[in-house]
């Protein structure tokens, strides 16, 4: 369960992942080595999962994102969990969700452009197995885009 204390710490990593322990620590008025027993409370209790870079993948040249809503073969006991690692292996699938109802799996996809997505449809996104149905939504634009949780 967490205290106001350890509330405070993650509303602070959230608002600024960068900042150093001894400038964290000053904010809350905690010592460096309080901070650190705390953090490392959180992290064995699996409430900070860890630290990443978020890259702008448009930097890097990749212009296209598109969302791809897939229904498998019900009827086929192996479906998702032949699905599921076949899909890991696409570089360019950034994420994979699974739902109840018609559309079982979302795929996220980045290409280069429209020739580099068409080439990763067709030679990779067709050939995932047991898939019974596909529906393409071209992203225009996202609105909002915030890990932050409201702690």
């Amino acid at each position: 369960m967490l205290d106001d204390l350890d509330r405070r710490i993650l509303r602070h990593l959230q608002a600024d992942p960068e900042q150093s322990l001894p400038d964290l620590g000053d904010r809350l008025g905690l010592t460096a080595s309080r901070l650190s027993r705390r953090l490392e409370k959180l992290r064995e209790g699996g409430v900070i999962l860890g630290q990443r870079a978020v890259i702008d993948w448009r930097a890097l040249g990749y212009e296209v994102e598109v969302s791809l809503r897939i229904t498998l073969d019900k009827t086929n006991p192996r479906a998702f969990d032949e699905f599921i690692p076949a899909a890991r292996e696409i570089p360019e699938v950034l994420e994979i969700q699974t739902f109840l109802g018609q559309v079982d799996v979302r795929l996220s996809v980045i290409a280069r452009d429209m020739p580099h997505y068409q080439q990763i449809y067709r030679a990779a996104i067709l050939t995932l197995p047991h898939i019974t149905d596909i529906e393409a939504l071209m992203h225009v634009a996202r609105i909002k885009s915030n890990e932050a949780l409201p702690i």
